[in-house]
């Protein structure tokens, strides 16, 4: 299916990513940096359960969680072994790791890493960190990956098809992202960092031959690409928990200039706006809609094709549910989601959402040899639901299961470990 817009929608697209984070920004400046959402637990509802519960009552020696472990100062670790399927990596052995711990008055500390083979070859390793250190004085961030990565991308733009001029691209990949944060009021944060994407062995492949370039864009299409640069980051974030947040809000912004002095290949500039904000539509119900915008930006100059912004390659591969990753590249990428979160038990041992997103990326041609950069003028949106298991109350982790339709004719599962946002 086709969805193109008129002009006047085109440039009202362009306002929504600034819309929903100028709402981020002002819906409760005043606010203290943990959120403790009225609701969240009725007095009249039964006692949280998690899987570990469930267990010690079935088997008296299974340990139950303390539900102030957190507090006390203990680490909840999670190591879970998951076969699955998703259409990026088709069939998936993985073990999968979500640890959380809590600093004197500060918000939950969480590292997050996976290590997967995949029936496509492809071998993963990923750590995400997001550290807190006590009364939030600081925030330590990092994205850690090694990657041997074959994946097939669908060429740069909207209009695009999974069906033809597909080009299979294989390489291998690392990626060093560390920052650190200092609160400069409350709940805001001021960072410097630095940033390395590092692709070789790139090959690409049509049905036909080898390709030194995909949608007549040619930067970092074969052989080795990198782009190297310091960040600095403005970060507003009140959620208290960023693998469940029970209420509040995020702002992140983050301005990365691609040096070739670093080791980049050209010199670039990207810009990464994304507001999140957590809602509890009755005060009574511990019910929550979520709301999610994620942008990245080419300010100017061409970052090599695998470090364009794209579907699914966010911080935690989380952006596009129901679209393979990579389904959409280009210089600039627009998102936006909606998730209702309700409990189906009322322990909530078991839990159910549904989310709707959309997004877009601007257009691109070459024109006797240079980029020429275009406009946002097809969005695509998706739809679906999931259910959630407690795997532990303490530090609210969930397992999400996901599946989603985008209404190109895509559709997918979404494994998680924690929310998608």
């Amino acid at each position: 299916m086709n969805y193109t817009y008129s002009s006047s929608f085109r440039r009202w697209l362009r306002c929504v990513a600034g819309g929903l984070l100028l709402v981020v920004a002002v819906v409760a400046p005043g606010r203290a940096q943990t959120i403790v959402s009225p609701g969240l637990h009725p007095a009249s509802a039964p006692a949280p359960l998690d899987v570990a519960d469930v267990g010690h009552r079935l088997y008296a020696r299974i340990p139950a969680h303390d539900s102030l472990g957190l507090q006390r100062g203990r680490r909840m670790l999670l190591l879970v072994p998951v076969v699955g399927y998703s259409q990026q990596t088709s069939g998936v052995a993985e073990v999968a790791l979500n640890m959380a711990f809590q600093q004197p008055a500060a918000n939950v500390s969480t590292v997050v890493g996976a290590a997967e083979y995949t029936l496509n070859n492809q071998l993963i390793f990923t750590l995400a960190s997001s550290i807190w250190r006590p009364n939030n004085a600081w925030e330590f961030v990092g994205d850690w990956r090694v990657m041997h990565y074959p994946q097939s991308t669908y060429g740069l733009g909207m209009f695009t098809s999974t069906t033809g001029g597909v080009v299979s691209m294989d390489y291998q990949y690392f990626r060093f992202y560390q920052s650190a944060l200092r609160r400069v009021a409350s709940g805001w944060y001021v960072g410097v960092g630095y940033q390395l994407d590092d692709h070789w062995g790139i090959t690409s492949r049509n049905s036909r031959r080898e390709v030194t370039s995909i949608s007549r864009y040619s930067y970092g299409v074969s052989g080795r690409s990198i782009s190297s640069g310091p960040v600095i980051s403005v970060l507003h974030d009140n959620r208290g928990n960023a693998i469940n947040p029970p209420g509040g809000y995020l702002l992140n912004v983050q301005y990365r200039p691609n040096l070739q002095a670093l080791g980049s290949d050209t010199n670039y500039q990207t810009l990464l706006l994304e507001g999140r904000v957590y809602l509890h539509p009755s005060p009574n119900s511990p019910n929550l809609l979520a709301l999610w915008s994620y942008n990245t930006f080419t300010l100017n100059g061409n970052p090599p094709f695998l470090d364009l912004p794209a579907t699914g390659w966010d911080m935690y591969g989380n952006t596009g549910r129901g679209f393979i990753q990579g389904r959409f590249r280009g210089k600039n990428f627009v998102y936006a989601e909606a998730e209702y979160r309700f409990a189906i038990t009322r322990n909530r041992l078991l839990g159910g959402v549904a989310f709707t997103n959309a997004q877009s990326v601007t257009e691109l041609s070459v024109m006797h040899g240079r980029v020429v950069d275009g406009t946002f003028e097809k969005v695509v949106p998706a739809v679906g639901g999931g259910l959630r298991l407690s795997l532990n109350k303490s530090s609210r982790t969930n397992l999400a299961v996901d599946y989603a339709f985008g209404l190109d004719g895509s559709h997918g599962l979404a494994l998680n470990l924690g929310e998608v946002f």
